[in-house]
């Protein structure tokens, strides 16, 4: 996959992300993630819980459970991102800089 591509990826991922947000789907998981039902306290439950599960999978050396691990981190991650007003351009710029 290409930068451009992985890019993309995150900008849709993310755009889906903000559009529940601003829609609150009564059937989506990210939308509840938004609501009093479950709220920020949830997301940071399962940052904790996937960051975990991720670590565990790294120490088991297995490739396919980590990959998928890191996945819903860094899902879980942009959900807190976009609770607090932020963007992936906004976690862009900041690796940008360290780089």
């Amino acid at each position: 996959m290409t930068d451009a591509e992985t890019d993309a990826v995150l900008d849709a991922l993310f755009a889906t992300i903000e559009d529940r947000r601003d829609r609150l789907p009564e059937d989506s998981y990210t939308a509840a993630l938004f609501t009093h039902e479950k709220g920020e306290n949830a997301v940071l439950e399962k940052i904790g819980e996937e960051s975990t599960e991720a670590i565990l999978a790294a120490k088991d050396d297995a490739s396919e459970e980590l990959i998928a691990e890191s996945a819903d981190l860094v899902y879980h991650l942009l959900v807190l991102l976009a609770m607090h007003d932020l963007t992936v351009d906004d976690l862009r710029d900041e690796l940008e800089g360290r780089f």
